[in-house]
């Protein structure tokens, strides 16, 4: 027997006493001392591993009517496990197919236990209870639709009556109601475009809330997609939902699409993505756009409104606005099930680096051009100081962020002292102490760091290339996605070795910030943009 499969409640029956590891949520009452080593590392090459079975998976399940309501067919990291889950899968069919390792695997997750049980090799006890975990995500993703409903409802009422006021045709920017934008046109993604470029226009995603989309509009031509959504339509909401086929169910990895789809029916994002579907339609059929630009990063949602712009004959420029590192398998043309169909007729990259890296993920060399960094000005330099603070940039996932704060707190016992930088759009709240505070100030605010710690965000980036000491940290038991481009690594940590790996951490070699954040070039932006007809990239 190499693996022995069991749940945290039959742990006792068991009788586990050697190496073992435990899939999250599930935090059994084990030695920690017999921990399985090197998880973190193991669990990260697995996924790696697994990219072509996600990408593979993705173009399969996209294939269905309901996956434009869904970010696992995308292979989008940052917002399904899908990924993770094969990465435990494999990772766990790796330990069984081995003559020298014998493990325990705690797995309270009642689909991924099943998925696991079926491996050779593993010999598995009592499943969790499953229909109780899908009637209960079934009916909280009920109840989060008809919430999302009468959202949108409100907001379509509100904001309906600005539709009239909008001008038809003309170049459009569709962005999101990022909390940097501002009302006088500055945008966070596209920086000062409208204000350089006379005659671009704004439209929010209906992710924007009436308020702010009022804000955006007071002193700029912006509109509100909401403006654009029929009331009527709304009241089908809580019905949408991603619904696999019943072959894609019964599938090798059947078990984990099944989850994939009970997690994302638990929530209410089919029921917006839908909204979104609805007034982007309605809003190209009345406003017949020459142009619509956006921060492109190859979703669902955006797939299916390539394919709309398209038919309308309306031309399409997908804006690389940030980073595009190895694991971001959600750019790769690959998981389209109708390859370049869904992919904008023009890429503008922030950089060289991420013009390479799109290209090797199948973005043809001909569609694709520099654009310059218009996210990211030169910031003022962050002096180094090995006495000063370490710098942690906490990541979108709370999970991974209290992990991280776990981890500050301990490694503060070797007399470091930490600085902890939470996501803008998810705070993230710690016990601090003397040796372990929180900070509002981005890292270019401050005076000066020792090191920067990060996970999964732009911040690791912005470090490497200030030529600041910098750590990737990798969480114990889950995926937080790498988001450097090729070309550039950097050493990596986690929670057992924080302290140690801070105490060796040296600047970086010089980079060059121009082939990951080039100079904004103004005069393509406005070829490609205003310049009537068709622009070619390259």
């Amino acid at each position: 027997m190499s693996v022995a499969l069991s749940t945290t409640k039959d742990l006792a029956r068991t009788g586990a006493t050697g190496a073992w590891a435990a899939i999250p949520p599930t935090r059994p009452a084990l030695d920690p001392g017999y921990r399985m080593p090197g998880l973190a590392a193991a669990l990260e090459a697995a996924f790696d591993a697994a990219t072509e079975d996600w990408l593979e998976l993705g173009c399969e399940l996209g294939g269905d009517e309901s996956a434009v309501l869904a970010h696992a067919p995308a292979c989008a990291a940052n917002a399904s496990d899908l990924g993770q889950m094969l990465a435990w899968t494999r990772l766990v069919e790796n330990w069984a197919s081995s003559s020298t390792i014998s493990v325990l695997v705690v797995c309270d997750d009642p689909w991924l236990f099943r998925q696991l049980s079926m491996l050779h090799g593993v010999t598995a006890g009592a499943p969790p209870p499953l229909r109780r975990a899908e009637w209960r995500l079934f009916m909280r993703g009920y109840a989060a639709r008809i919430a999302a409903a009468l959202r949108v409802t409100a907001s379509a009422v509100a904001l309906g009556r600005r539709r009239a006021a909008v001008e038809a045709h003309g170049v459009w920017l569709l962005v999101y109601g990022h909390p940097a934008s501002a009302g006088d046109g500055r945008d966070a993604y596209f920086g000062d475009l409208m204000q350089r470029l006379p005659g671009l226009r704004r439209v929010l995603h209906a992710d924007c809330p009436v308020g702010r989309a009022r804000e955006l509009a007071a002193g700029s031509p912006t509109a509100s997609l909401h403006a654009w959504g029929w009331p009527g339509f709304a009241l089908a909401l809580p019905f949408h939902c991603w619904r696999p086929g019943r072959k894609r169910l019964e599938g090798r990895y059947g078990w984990l699409v099944r989850r994939a789809a009970a997690l994302e029916g638990g929530t209410g994002q089919a029921a917006m993505i839908a909204w979104q579907l609805h007034c982007q339609e309605r809003w190209l059929q009345q406003v017949h756009p020459r142009l619509v630009a956006w921060p492109w990063e190859n979703h669902s949602w955006e797939r299916a409104f390539v394919r709309n712009c398209r038919k309308a004959g309306v031309e399409t420029l997908g804006y690389q606005h940030s980073v595009v590192g190895r694991q971001m398998l959600n750019y790769a043309v690959g998981s389209n099930p109708d390859g370049l169909s869904s992919v904008p007729d023009q890429v503008l990259c922030s950089g060289e680096a991420t013009h390479a890296q799109l290209v090797g993920l199948g973005l043809p060399v001909e569609r694709a051009a520099v654009g310059g960094a218009l996210r990211f000005p030169v910031a003022k330099p962050v002096r180094w100081d090995r006495h000063a603070p370490v710098f942690v940039a906490l990541p979108f996932d709370g999970e991974v962020s209290a992990e991280m704060a776990r981890a500050a707190r301990e490694a503060s016992r070797s007399g470091l002292r930490f600085l902890l930088k939470a996501h803008p759009m998810t705070p993230h709240y710690f016990a601090e102490c003397d040796a372990v505070r929180h900070t509002d100030r981005r890292l270019e605010e401050q005076n000066a760091v020792s090191a920067v710690v990060f996970a999964a965000t732009t911040v690791g980036l912005e470090a490497l290339l200030a030529g600041l000491p910098t750590l990737r940290f990798r969480p114990a038991d889950r995926i937080s996605i790498d988001i450097l481009p090729a070309g550039i690594d950097t050493p990596t940590t986690d929670a057992e070795s924080l302290a140690d790996d801070l105490m060796a951490a040296v600047p970086p070699g010089q980079l060059p910030r121009d082939w990951v954040f080039a100079p904004v070039d103004y005069g393509l932006w406005s070829k490609v943009l205003l310049g009537g007809e068709r622009s070619e990239c390259a």
